[in-house]
């Protein structure tokens, strides 16, 4: 394989990939459109490896569609090149979540696939992608079947089919998140090194993730996006030598600037409602379970951290993702039993208090602050209190929800809400006749 090494590239290049004002939005037809992605601005240069940050649902795998050309975005251009993306490129290879790999093909023929489409004769194809097998360490597999092999191999099979097409850029779309921890940590290694060699055929990396140190560990700049709808809320520069280390101060303190980043507040009151696209009963909830809240409670509440915690080494303790662990700690914040600021994550007098209480007690809060906090909760059981029969169809309140959000949107905000007043025994849900009632509070 031919192959171009990451120094010998140059800062003040021309741009492979330049994505300018890119904006997607979908009809949802009867509940309006959905925006994904706004005024999205991007370039990638040769010798670069970008990273795109974000939660799910901030638009960057939709983002890495349209610089893959499997998209075109309602308004904006990309360009690969300096020519517009008008479609799937020969340029640019893709590396999906998903290894995506034909079940009934062997090894050697998943990574000849992509060549074969482009017309490449049969003993270059087998001479491709042999090198491409054995570049990506599954030399002795070429004739294995994908449910031989485990998911680290499979994925390895997916990246030597996008490199044996000898690609200029390189875009990977969570590519790790679907394996093990430690599994990931050894490609993801493997990775770097032919990158940091020069021995992939490639001159750039876009790699999607939602994984901060992960981003920090791979990539020369990281695009952190922010959500409803996805745009980017801040660029990082990360000039730390490769290979990085975890333990490293310098890596340490970037890991929490990006932290501070995505938990900042956006406005001036000390505790947000706002955390969540809506506002009053049309706040959109995240389904996070009051297990998964009581359980954040008691570790904060507990040694070391005794009310206080700085969230990079809470989520490594709790094993936890931003995925996990921003829509747990910003549901505490919305309850008012925990505020974030600054990358770190304290109990408030009222979550200390749930900490210490006994379950029923822990119930009695927690409804309290479900009906002063969560406007959706108030308004269902308002409704409840004032029937003579305190029974309501729960399909009054998504027909509700769906003039301000979509169907599916709707019918999870609803669940969380639902899940939130049994735990505190605030109001009751039959699934069976699908009614909200006031049978178990008293």
């Amino acid at each position: 394989m031919d192959t171009l090494a990451p120094a010998t590239l140059t800062a003040t290049a021309t741009p492979l990939v330049e994505v300018r004002k890119v904006r997607q939005v979908y009809d949802k037809g009867t509940s309006g459109s959905l925006v994904v992605l706004d005024q999205v601005d991007l370039s990638l240069k040769p010798g670069e490896v970008i990273g795109l940050l974000g939660r799910s649902g901030s638009g960057k795998s939709t983002l890495l569609r349209a610089i893959a050309g499997l998209l075109r975005p309602s308004e904006g251009e990309v360009f690969f090149q300096g020519r517009p993306v008008d479609g799937p490129t020969d340029g640019v290879s893709v590396v999906f979540q998903s290894f995506a790999l034909f079940p009934w093909l062997t090894v050697l023929q998943n990574v000849e696939v992509g060549l074969e489409a482009q017309g490449v004769n049969a003993a270059e194809r087998r001479k491709r992608a042999l090198a491409a097998i054995d570049l990506i360490g599954l030399d002795g597999f070429e004739s294995a079947y994908p449910k031989e092999l485990s998911g680290g191999m499979r994925q390895r099979v997916g990246l030597a089919r996008a490199l044996v097409v000898h690609p200029k850029v390189l875009l990977m779309d969570e590519p790790f998140s679907a394996l093990d921890v430690l599994t990931a940590e050894t490609l993801r290694t493997d990775l770097l090194d032919l990158w940091c060699e020069g021995r992939m055929p490639i001159e750039s990396i876009l790699i999607v993730t939602h994984n901060i140190e992960e981003a920090v560990l791979m990539c020369d700049r990281i695009l952190i996006f922010g959500s409803n709808p996805g745009h980017v809320i801040a660029e990082i520069r990360v000039d730390l030598p490769q290979p990085r280390n975890r333990l490293d101060p310098a890596f340490r303190v970037l890991v929490e600037d990006i932290y501070q980043r995505m938990t900042a507040k956006k406005g001036t009151q000390p505790t947000r409602d706002g955390l969540f696209p809506g506002t009053g009963i049309a706040m959109e909830l995240p389904r996070v379970s009051t297990n998964l809240m009581s359980g954040m409670i008691e570790a904060l509440a507990g040694d070391p951290y005794r009310g206080k915690a700085d969230l990079p080494p809470l989520a490594a303790s709790l094993h936890l993702g931003i995925d996990d662990l921003f829509p747990v700690a910003e549901t505490l914040q919305l309850l008012r039993f925990a505020e974030l600021e600054g990358g770190d994550i304290r109990l408030t007098p009222a979550g200390l208090r749930f900490s210490d209480s006994d379950v029923d007690e822990r119930k009695r809060l927690f409804a309290q602050h479900l009906a002063s906090y969560v406007p959706l909760a108030a308004h269902i059981r308002r409704i409840l209190d004032e029937r003579p029969t305190h029974r309501a169809p729960a399909s009054r309140f998504r027909d509700e929800l769906e003039d301000h959000m979509s169907e599916d949107y709707a019918a999870g905000t609803l669940k969380a809400v639902t899940n939130w007043a049994r735990y505190g025994e605030y109001f009751a849900y039959d699934e069976h006749s699908d009614l909200f009632t006031l049978e178990n509070p008293s």
